[in-house]
């Protein structure tokens, strides 16, 4: 093969930049796509790649000014539920995370990427966005906890006279105060990024000393210390508190065991435990830190895994020892009403005036460059189309600054929430939703069972990604189920948006992989030996030369179909002996799209064969899988008839299209190049009427029915577009076999007429032809001496009305017509007496002509007609005689689908 020696992948590694280690999301050159290998060394190792942006994320304004206002109001033992509940399912969720970062490089996008790659463009675009912008409101989050952290020690006290409270506080202030923080921290991301990531772990060992400050302090401050606090209240007065710091003291730490839920003095409203997790959880969002960096790891395989994990047991070790530190020596009331209660108690309050500084600004940076990084992903792989587009541009050091700006604007929106309590419950719902969507993307793969996902990591299994899921929903849904209403509404309607704009992608699509398991589990439960009637439906096999002239037909055909499996087959002719490949693969996209473009629900078969009988064969006997398997063959007519060329009267074919094509690279003039010409009146044909009568004998002796249709060029209303229920349509089924007339009787109809009975009532149901009128035609010989037909009439009623068809019977004469194919048969007896015996008896052509004019008096006016198909001749050398019979009777008719049923398919019963 020609590429056979070509690539196994197009692999590389993840395409991030240094300017994003510090906040653990990607660089700017994620580009969604494999990168080259030398792009970007893998120099990282466990501590600086993984466990230091970890550490660094999740140290975020909770630790230093909300670990009091949790413990203040939940107490110290349900504090310590919230932190297992948390923490709980950040485990889950780490679990995911790392199986699936694991099996694969991490580019740009983080756990857009993830989810994207995983799931497809929908769920990857629609929970990517979600991702962006709970990024967007922990930015405005940090920012607004930052500017409290300085209105703590700068802000204007009417209780104090320090020279340092000089700052005016109130609502448009503090928004004043953010918008310059921020835009402080925009000019960083835009200028000095990577200066602000080489310093990421000073950042974290500014830190790390300010906590150690805070666990020393207790042990140098013995004695116990009063504040006196106070805050703005209702109506302009001012609250005035008076709290304790009591040292180690078991009083202390029994009255802190308990919750006390209060009214917040921050947003003035009343606490519960709904509202203080949401605060709390905002210091679980940065667990996707490492897995993000895989691209710069030396080892991302065993890096990931145990750097998140000894990060997060780390960051809870450090939270359960400050709820403890803080209930055993400090009052409720300094709790509650004090949010950086931690600079009162320590020995040197500018250790943790630093450590929050420091904190709230890197977590803000953070948030700001990793949100922009998704949008930048998301720009580049154009999910949403022109909104996005400038958010792909990047500066000349591949900054995107585009992106940048973005995000700062939407942040800017955030900060005018004014509280950081108020936005809290917003962004831990699009965490939580983002979390359960990386471990739907672990459990999808794992319950596919693709043979590619292979994760070096298997501390996992379907159990835990669902557990995951389901802790997610359930907290999303505790904290505000507004929020969670609304969180999962905009989710749909982007799932919707992006389904709709159908983006072309070449990730792989998990839904394909989950179907497949299914259907194939499911198929192998479908066992033919247990069939029944009652539940028959056609399973259709319809044989195209030419598309151009066979499109009515396929449309009529997916209307006939009633849920059944439907496919297009096709021979090719030729020999791979000869050939140096199979040309039949190149043609599925162009058969596939013009499915597309049809609007049918069929599938695709193709063949390569010497000959079309031979083909046929093939396909007949392949085609499906199971249970599913057709059970019917379709034929256009094989006539002299000049085809009439669809592709120029449906204007989907031949008018222009903005998109230029499909998302599988067939365009329009491709897709009119591929299928040739009509054929021409004195075009040769390929099919000799030897070869076509064959095929159709060879279906019935492989027990399967066939139809053939004719005229279906005529038929009208059945392309994708036309809107309409039948009314005023007619079918018509006449169901003997009008070309044996002594075959059969009236009231004692064969398998076929019963077959041919179900097919037209199956029209019937198609929402194209419900309306439609059917009418049934009995022929009989009114002019016989026993008059049975009345009888025969009856008969034949009440065979309907089990069957429970609604039709209406008409009575047609044909006496003349028996006459002359009497005067045939009884030339024929003459011709066997002489010894002149003949295979099969002939029909006149008066007999022929009057048949059909019979068929023309009565069904000129239906949209379409279902006749009796006798059997095809034994002996080849009949079969242009046997066509020219079947030409004869429909001569002129309209669309008429000639049946031959050998399938038992109606039942009485229930």
């Amino acid at each position: 093969m020609s590429n056979e020696h070509a690539p196994l992948l197009a692999h590389g590694v993840c395409g991030l930049s240094v300017d994003t280690a510090v906040c653990g999301m990607e660089g700017s050159e994620g580009t969604g796509e494999a990168s080259t290998p030398n792009a970007v060394p893998r120099k990282l190792n466990t501590f600086f790649g993984v466990i230091v942006p970890t550490v660094l994320s999740m140290f975020s304004i909770v630790l230093f000014l909300r670990t009091g206002f949790v413990v203040g109001h939940a107490g110290l033992l349900q504090g310590l539920v919230m932190l297992l509940v948390a923490y709980t399912i950040i485990s889950l969720t780490i679990l995911s995370i790392c199986a699936i970062s694991t099996n694969g490089a991490v580019q740009g996008g983080g756990a857009y990427f993830m989810i994207s790659r995983s799931l497809g463009p929908e769920f990857g675009g629609s929970i990517g966005l979600m991702f962006f912008l709970a990024k967007v409101c922990a930015c405005g989050v940090y920012v607004l906890g930052l500017v409290e952290a300085i209105l703590d020690i700068f802000g204007q006290d009417p209780a104090s006279s320090s020279a340092l409270r000089v700052l005016p506080q109130g609502y448009w202030y503090t928004v004043l105060y953010s918008s310059i923080v921020l835009l402080l921290v925009l000019l960083v991301c835009l200028v000095g990024a990577h200066i602000f990531a080489r310093t990421s772990f000073l950042i974290l060992l500014v830190v790390t000393i300010s906590l150690l400050s805070i666990y020393i302090s207790p042990l140098a401050l013995t004695t116990p210390l009063n504040f006196l606090i106070s805050h703005q209240g209702p109506g302009n007065q001012t609250l005035t508190y008076n709290a304790s710091y009591t040292g180690f003291n078991g009083t202390t730490l029994r009255d802190n065991l308990g919750s006390s839920y209060t009214v917040d003095y921050s947003t003035g409203k009343v606490m519960s435990f709904a509202s203080v997790f949401a605060v709390m959880f905002t210091s679980c969002t940065g667990i996707m830190a490492g897995a993000n960096m895989s691209g710069e790891l030396k080892n991302p395989s065993a890096a990931i895994p145990k750097g998140t994990i000894i990060a997060v047991l780390y960051t809870c070790i450090v939270y359960v020892l400050l709820f403890i530190l803080a209930s055993s020596t400090c009052e409720r009331t300094l709790l509650v009403q004090d949010y950086g209660f931690f600079q009162r108690i320590n020995i040197w309050p500018p250790f943790v005036t630093i450590g929050i500084y420091c904190s709230a600004l890197s977590a803000a940076m953070c948030s700001l460059i990793g949100a922009s990084r998704i949008l930048h992903a998301l720009a580049l792989d154009q999910l949403f189309g022109f909104p996005l587009a400038p958010a792909a541009i990047t500066s000349s050091s591949g900054n995107p600054w585009v992106a940048v700006l973005y995000t700062w604007g939407l942040a800017q929106c955030v900060v005018f929430a004014g509280q950081l309590n108020a936005i809290a419950g917003l962004v831990t719902v699009f965490y939580l939703l983002a979390y359960a969507a990386v471990d739907l993307a672990c459990l999808a793969l794992e319950w596919a069972s693709a043979p590619n996902f292979r994760p070096t990591f298997q501390v996992f299994s379907w159990h835990t990604c669902l557990l995951g899921i389901l802790s997610c929903l359930v907290m999303m849904f505790v904290i505000n189920p507004v929020y969670s209403s609304a969180s999962i509404i905009l989710l749909l309607l982007l799932l919707l948006f992006l389904h709709y704009r159908s983006p072309t992608s070449s990730w792989g699509y998990i839904s394909q992989a989950l179907i497949f398991h299914q259907v194939r589990k499911y198929l192998l439960m479908l066992d033919v030996r247990k069939d029944h009637v009652k539940f028959w439906r056609p399973q259709v096999l319809l044989m195209v030369a030419n598309p151009r002239s066979s499109c009515q037909l396929i449309n009529f055909v997916n209307q006939l179909k009633k849920g059944g499996l439907f496919v297009l087959g096709h021979v090719k002719l030729g020999d791979l002996d000869t050939l140096p490949s199979d040309p039949v693969q190149q043609q599925y996209n162009f058969w596939l799209s013009l499915v597309d473009k049809l609007g049918v629900k069929a599938f695709v078969d193709l063949t390569l064969s010497p000959s079309v009988r031979q083909g046929t064969q093939h396909l007949l006997r392949i085609t499906g899988l199971g249970g599913m398997k057709p059970n019917t063959l379709v034929l256009g007519f094989y006539d002299s008839c000049t085809p009439e060329d669809y592709f120029l009267q449906d204007p989907a074919f031949y008018e222009s299209e903005e998109a230029g094509g499909d998302d599988f690279g067939v365009d329009l003039p491709s897709l009119q190049a591929h299928f040739p010409p009509v054929r021409h009146v004195e075009s040769p044909r390929w099919l000799t009427p030897e070869e076509y009568v064959g095929i159709i004998s060879d279906a019935i002796k492989m027990s399967k029915n066939v139809c053939l249709g004719r005229y279906f060029f005529q038929l009208q209303g059945e392309s994708m577009g036309t809107k309409m229920d039948g009314a005023g349509r007619i079918i018509d089924v006449w169901p003997l076999n009008l070309l044996r007339p002594g075959s059969t009787s009236a009231a004692s109809v064969d398998v076929c007429s019963l077959f041919l009975l179900q097919m037209a009532c199956v029209l019937n149901m198609a929402s194209r032809w419900r309306h439609a009128r059917m009418r049934i035609f009995l022929c009989v010989e009114a002019e016989s001496s026993d008059q049975g037909w009345v009888v025969k009439e009856e008969t034949f009623r009440e065979l309907l009305r089990k069957l429970r068809i609604r039709a209406s019977i008409k009575i047609v004469p044909w006496d003349s017509v028996v006459q002359l194919y009497g005067q045939k048969q009884t030339q024929d007896a003459g011709l066997g007496e002489l010894g002149l015996t003949r295979p099969a008896p002939a029909l006149s052509e008066d007999f022929l002509s009057a048949v059909n004019c019979l068929l023309m008096e009565h069904s000129a006016q239906a949209a379409v007609r279902f006749l009796y198909l006798p059997r095809p001749p034994t002996h080849s050398s009949q079969s242009q005689q046997y066509l020219s019979q079947l030409e004869a009777v429909t001569h002129g008719l309209g669309p008429t689908l000639l049946i031959h049923g050998l399938t038992p398919v109606t039942c009485t019963e229930l």
